[in-house]
C-alpha cells in the first residue's frame, strides 16, 4: 500500500497487524514520532548547518526518505534484503538521493560517524545503544517500543534490558522514560560521551528521546551525576528522589509511616526536554504534516512541564482521598496559589508536576 507521510509517498507492506507477520514492518501508529523527527531535523540543520543522517534500522526507509525530502544526506541500513530493496524503491519513486546498505545496523555504525543517527527498532533499542553512540557526531534519536518492561509491568524483562529496576507506579510514563535515559546515559559514559536530552515523550506505546551528544569525559561525568533514584509509597502515594547511583531507600514513608516503599532506578533524574528547543522545533511545524494539530499541542505541553522526576494524576490523587475531582485548571490554580510551582504533563490530561508533597497538595487542592 501507498503511504503519504510530509513531502514523500512511500510503498510498505500491508501489516497484518502490529509486530505479526515476515513483512517488512511499518507502523502507522508513529506517524506523530516521524512528523516530529522532520521538524526537529529542520531545526538542528539551521542551529548546527550539520548535513548527514543515518537511519539504522530503516525497515521501509520511511524516516531516510523524509530526512532526504528534508535537505539532509541520508543513509538507510537494514539487515533484510527486502527492507534494503523497500528503501531504495522509496527514493527512487520520490526523486530523491539516498544510500541504502544491506548490512547489520551494528556493524554498519561501527564502521561510519554520520551527524544525527536514528534508532528506532522493533523493541528495546539497547542491542544497538553502543554502535548508536560511536557512530553519532551530534544528535541521537532513540525510541523504544517495549514500553511494558521499561515501565516495571515486566520487571525482569526491564532489568535486563536496562540495568535498572523500574517500578510499576501510577507515573509508569515518566518510569520508561528515565529509565531508557538513564541506560542511554550510562551507555554514552562508556566511550567518554556526554548526553543531554533535548526533546523527550512518551506517546501510545513507544518513548521517543533526542539526545545532544558532547564528546568529553567532563560531559559524560556530568550527566552520571543526573542519575539517581525514586522512592515511592504504594498507600499514600508519596515520592522522593536522591541523586547518586548508590541507593538509599527510607525505612517508612515519612508522610504516612507505611512500609510498602519501592525503590527504582537508577533513573535520569535531571531535565527531560529543553524548553527553548522545544519552542524551536514547535516553529518547524507545518501543516503539511498529517499531525499538526497533536504535535503542537504536545510541543506545547512540553514547553511548560516542570523539570521534576515524577508526576501525579489528578484522578489516582482523588480517589486515594475519597473526593470527586475538579478541572485541571482550577486544580493547578489552588496549588499555585499555596504558593507551589504547578504544571500540565504531557502523559494525560490529569497529570501534573509540582514541587510539593503529597500532603502538601492535598491540603492546597482540598482542604482551603
Amino acid at each position: 500500500m501507498d503511504v503519504t507521510e510530509g513531502r514523500v509517498t512511500v510503498s510498505v507492506p500491508e501489516q497484518p497487524d502490529a509486530g505479526v507477520g515476515d513483512a517488512v514492518f511499518f507502523n502507522p501508529k508513529q506517524e506523530l514520532n516521524r512528523d516530529l523527527t522532520v521538524a526537529m531535523l529542520d531545526y538542528w540543520a539551521d542551529r548546527t548547518q550539520e548535513q548527514s543522517y543515518l537511519d539504522a534500522t530503516a525497515a521501509s526507509g520511511i524516516r531516510g526518505v523524509r530526512a532526504s525530502a528534508h535537505g539532509w544526506t541520508a543513509a538507510c541500513c537494514d539487515h533484510d534484503e527486502r527492507a534494503v530493496e523497500r528503501c531504495r524503491d522509496n527514493f527512487d519513486r520520490n526523486g530523491l538521493a539516498g544510500s541504502v546498505h544491506h548490512r547489520d545496523g551494528n556493524a554498519f555504525m561501527s564502521e561510519r560517524r554520520f551527524d544525527v543517527v536514528d534508532l528506532d527498532p522493533f523493541g528495546t533499542p539497547m542491542p544497538f545503544a553502543d554502535s548508536a553512540v560511536r557512530a553519532t557526531r551530534s544528535l541521537l534519536c532513540v525510541t523504544a517500543t517495549d514500553t511494558a518492561p521499561l515501565c516495571g509491568a515486566h520487571f525482569e524483562s526491564g532489568v535486563r534490558s536496562y540495568s535498572a529496576i523500574p517500578r510499576n507506579t501510577e507515573y509508569h510514563s515518566e518510569m520508561g522514560l528515565r529509565i531508557l535515559l538513564s541506560a542511554l546515559v550510562r551507555t554514552a559514559a562508556r566511550f567518554d560521551v556526554g548526553v543531554r536530552p533535548v526533546l523527550s515523550h512518551v506517546t501510545r506505546h513507544y518513548v521517543r528521546t533526542y539526545l545532544s551528544l558532547e564528546h568529553r569525559a567532563t560531559d559524560a561525568n556530568a550527566a552520571i551525576d543526573e542519575l539517581g533514584y525514586v522512592y515511592h509509597c504504594e498507600d499514600c502515594l508519596y515520592r522522593t528522589s536522591s541523586a547518586g547511583l548508590i541507593a538509599d531507600p527510607l525505612d517508612c514513608c515519612p508522610n504516612c509511616g507505611g512500609e510498602r516503599l519501592l525503590t527504582a532506578g537508577p533513573l535520569w533524574l535531571g531535565p527531560a526536554h529543553d524548553a527553548e528547543i522545544v519552542a524551536g522545533v514547535r516553529a518547524q511545524l507545518t501543516p503539511e504534516l498529517g499531525t499538526h494539530s497533536r504535535a503542537d499541542r504536545l510541543l506545547e505541553t512540553l514547553s511548560d512541564e516542570l523539570h521534576r522526576p515524577t508526576h501525579y494524576d489528578q484522578h489516582k490523587l482523588s480517589k486515594q482521598w475519597g473526593i470527586s475531582a475538579i478541572g485541571m485548571d482550577e486544580f493547578l490554580d489552588r496549588l499555585r496559589d499555596a504558593g507551589h510551582e504547578a504544571s500540565r504533563a504531557h502523559f494525560g490530561g490529569t497529570t501534573f508536576k509540582t514541587d510539593a508533597t503529597v500532603a502538601e497538595i492535598e491540603a492546597a487542592t482540598v482542604y482551603q
